[in-house]
């Protein structure tokens, strides 16, 4: 016997067998198909599907069911292979190997883990898990849901960890997203997170989801701090009043995860003691509306397997557009609206208020009476360090200086500290490259390896360091509370600019990534906002494009020695540059594509917290893990790939005559030795620049290179833009293998190489290329054009295909005009 994946009742073919894993669905369909023998373990033959396919007959238990496929798709089974009983078996029964093995298949939980954001749930699934997501002191960390496979106790728990969320509505795409996740799923346990030092705000998703009738266990989290603040808690009581098992939990020091796995494990093989099902109790009024909406809800049952009657009953009453596009295709469908409408007006006429609000404040009615027996308040006056320390840095005199500072420090020590680690790596790689080149045979593989492999990734691998400082204090402000203040600070700005004060926190985050920076666009409740925010992602100056900007400064530096020492400032500039077309882009579109009125800034300020070392080292890890994979795979076939284009064809007509020559030169006794090495190396480097005007390259240079021409670019430049477009990181290498020489690494050589190359056609032919105005022009145009493919393919993703082109376009068509001003205006001065 095999056993196979888990399957639902109505996939499994007529004459096959298969063993019940779970029931799930609701009301009385559940308790009827429970009566019938449909429970964990029991074995079910499918005989046969009805003339029209649906319904299906089964038997179970000796007896024949019918069941329709709405109905089967509730039962998950484990389908059975070859399944022979035994000859001294009762009929039904399996061996114990058949047994062990559906036991063992059916001891999976699977668990969705929800909470409001910034209640410690991340850390919570970290914990859990073993796995490294990323945490922060801010909402809207999680913008997609994570699934976490451990063992516990021999269970095979999946838990998915889902976007944080106030409440589960139809508003925001991580409600709908949470909701549609909750109802597709059918998850067997909902863990529920709450924040312990804001229980009566939190509270107010876990009676939302009572009302959908989920299992559940309450993990209060961040228990420690409501114990120093003095406060006390009865969460035993509290669960025992709300048929949910509560668990005191410390998630970033591990401290109750245990103790919240018992509890799912016990509610799971439902012999909780705690665990029951209540109602929130709305009123008489609401009440009797909620029961006669429910009663013709009722009435379809096919609804009602899947979803609990009165939740959708509660979801008419608030009027809610995604519960009346579901009952839309209910048989009585308009005797529900009838109804519904007819209750909404005696609710109205007794309470004077809209339907969302008289439903919140029943809820929260229900709330402060459930605290009002379990939370006693601390007598001691209330030290506020969070107040304190606000006090100074959202000052309406220090906020912004205090911001700016940081992020001056931040520039410094990741520019000047990393720096000193990078030249570390640099002369590792230029050792690792010499050391290769002397042990591999003279050849192309050697010129792959060296000039292809090395040279290209190792070009980039050696920016490590400043990316991981970076994100070091990225992950400061995120674990702080101090990003979020710092969306507190330039609210009234992006509001000037038609955006929402939580842009800030995208944008911010655009600086480490751009796709995560667009994914977080999720956060943002209005749509207008969400495809602005991911328009402006671009010009903030992702870590991929570090490397481009350190080597250019760094010549910069030697073409003007007047900015020597000033490599920070000018790399806090650039960043500075980016926000500034950003704001000015953003003007625009207020005033021409995105002309609505903007949504009401309404954003959590956590508590500040002393940052989790461990939380700082994940996500520094995390990041130069995925920078490090990017070298092994998207640079590193980038790096091939631009070394064989510039590699073939070989032995053109120019390098063919320049071998002859050098032959002359090598066998001319005339010449002194002093004087044959130099003619030697001249006609080297001719040769080479033979070789790449002749390449593959060379000729798809020469056809994009008038585009780039008036920005003073030459064909290798335009080259190297076009790689860009893979990944950032990628420039750097793509340059080191056009402009190096190949005789020796690291870039110091690459910034000789640069200093000493010249324009080969055209009327520039033979002058200097990287000039200061060439120079900035093209740090200009890394910045503002189009981010890499992966970045394009996260926008079309989160909005469509149209906004994706013009995330292309527009942001290159920017880089182009604001480049060409730069050269021009530059040689002009």
């Amino acid at each position: 016997m095999n056993a196979r994946k888990i399957l639902t009742l109505d996939q499994i073919p007529s004459g096959e067998k298969c063993v019940i894993t779970d029931v799930h669905g609701h009301g009385g369909f559940r308790h009827r198909i429970l009566e019938m023998g449909f429970v964990k373990g029991q074995e079910v033959t499918v005989v046969r599907n009805a003339p029209l396919s649906d319904p299906i007959e089964y038997k179970i238990l000796n007896s024949h069911i019918s069941l329709r496929i709405s109905e089967a798709k509730q039962i998950e089974v484990i389908e059975v292979d070859n399944y022979v009983p035994n000859k001294d078996e009762f009929f039904g029964t399996m061996t114990e190997a058949q047994r062990s093995a559906i036991s063992n298949e059916m001891k999976i939980i699977n668990v969705a883990l929800l909470g409001n954001p910034n209640c410690g749930k991340t850390s919570f699934f970290n914990f859990a898990t073993g796995l490294h997501e990323k945490t922060g002191n801010y909402g809207g960390v999680t913008v997609d849901s994570k699934l976490g496979v451990f063992k516990h106790k021999g269970y095979s728990i999946n838990m998915i960890d889902l976007p944080g969320t106030y409440s589960i509505t139809e508003f925001t795409p991580e409600e709908k997203y949470v909701r549609q996740s909750l109802v597709e799923e059918q998850p067997d346990v909902v863990l529920n997170i709450l924040d312990a030092s804001n229980l009566e705000r939190n509270l107010f998703l876990t009676t939302q989801l009572i009302d959908m009738n989920y299992r559940m266990v309450v993990a209060v989290n961040m228990y420690d701090e409501l114990e120093k603040s003095g406060n006390k808690f009865d969460y035993n009581y509290m669960g025992k009043m709300l048929g949910i098992p509560f668990v005191p939990t410390t998630a970033y020091k591990g401290i109750g995860i245990d103790d919240v796995m018992e509890a799912i494990i016990e509610v799971y093989e439902e012999r909780s003691q705690i665990t029951r099902h209540i109602h929130i109790n709305y009123g008489n009024t609401i009440e009797s509306a909620i029961d006669e909406i429910k009663g013709k809800i009722a009435e379809n049952k096919s609804i009602t397997d899947q979803y609990h009657a009165r939740y959708l009953a509660i979801k008419m009453i608030e009027n809610e557009k995604i519960t009346h596009e579901l009952l839309s295709s209910c048989s009585n469908y308009a005797e529900i609206v009838e109804v519904t409408d007819k209750q909404i007006k005696r609710i109205y006429s007794e309470y004077k208020k809209d339907m969302d609000t008289v439903i919140a404040d029943a809820k929260y009615a229900f709330i402060r009476g459930a605290l009002k027996e379990t939370y006693q308040p601390s007598k001691e006056p209330h030290q506020d360090r969070s107040q304190k320390i606000d006090n100074i840095l959202t000052n309406k005199w220090l906020g912004f200086p205090c911001l700016f500072l940081f992020m001056l420090i931040m520039f410094y020590v990741t520019f000047m500290v990393g720096g000193i680690f990078q030249n570390w790596l640099e002369a590792g790689v230029a050792w690792f490259g010499d050391k290769l080149g002397q042990l591999l045979p003279q050849g192309w593989f050697n010129d792959l390896v060296t000039d292809g492999i090395v040279a290209g990734v190792g070009s980039v691998i050696v920016f490590l360091p400043v990316i991981v400082l970076l994100f070091f204090f990225i992950s400061i402000m995120e674990d702080t509370g101090y990003m979020a203040r710092a969306a507190f600070i330039f609210d009234k700005l992006m509001h000037k600019i038609g955006l929402h004060g939580r842009s800030f926190i995208p944008l911010l985050t655009g600086f480490g990534c751009s796709v995560p920076a667009i994914m977080a666009c999720r956060t943002l409740e209005n749509r207008k906002d969400r495809i602005m925010t991911m328009l402006l992602i671009p010009f903030m100056s992702c870590t991929a494009k570090i490397p481009v900007y350190v080597i250019f400064i760094a010549l910069l530096e030697k073409l003007n020695p007047n900015l020597e020492g000033f490599g920070f400032l000018m790399m806090f500039g650039v960043y500075l540059f980016g926000i500034l077309i950003a704001i000015l882009a953003a003007l625009v579109m207020k005033k021409t594509a995105f002309k609505k009125a903007e949504e009401q800034f309404v954003m959590e300020l956590p508590p500040y917290r002393i940052p989790s070392a461990h939380n700082v080292l994940i996500h520094m890890w995390s990041k130069s893990a995925q920078y490090l994979k990017k070298m092994g795979t998207v640079i590193l076939l980038a790096s091939v790939v631009i070394w064989g284009l510039n590699y073939f064809p070989q032995n053109n007509s120019q390098t063919r005559a320049i071998d002859a020559q050098l032959s002359l030169c090598q066998g001319d006794e005339t010449l002194s030795d002093e004087d044959k090495t130099l003619l030697v190396k001249q006609l080297e480097n001719s040769k080479r620049v033979a070789q790449q005007e002749g390449s593959l390259i060379g000729y798809m240079g020469r056809a994009i290179e008038p585009v780039m021409r008036p920005l003073g670019f030459d064909d290798r430049m335009s080259i190297c833009i076009l790689t860009g477009f893979a990944a950032k990181e990628i420039v750097v290498s793509s340059m080191g293998i056009l402009y190096g020489s190949g005789e020796e690494d690291g870039n110091e050589h690459l910034l000789q190489s640069f200093q000493n190359a010249t324009y080969q056609n055209g009327k520039r032919a033979g002058n200097q290329i990287f000039t200061v105005p060439v120079t900035l022009a093209f740090m200009a145009f890394i910045l503002l054009y189009s981010p890499c493919i992966a970045s394009v393919v996260a926008c079309r993703k989160e909005s469509s295909r149209k906004w994706a082109s013009v995330f292309f376009l527009y942001t290159t068509i920017i880089a182009w005009i604001v480049s060409f001003l730069i050269y021009q205006i530059g040689n002009l001065l």
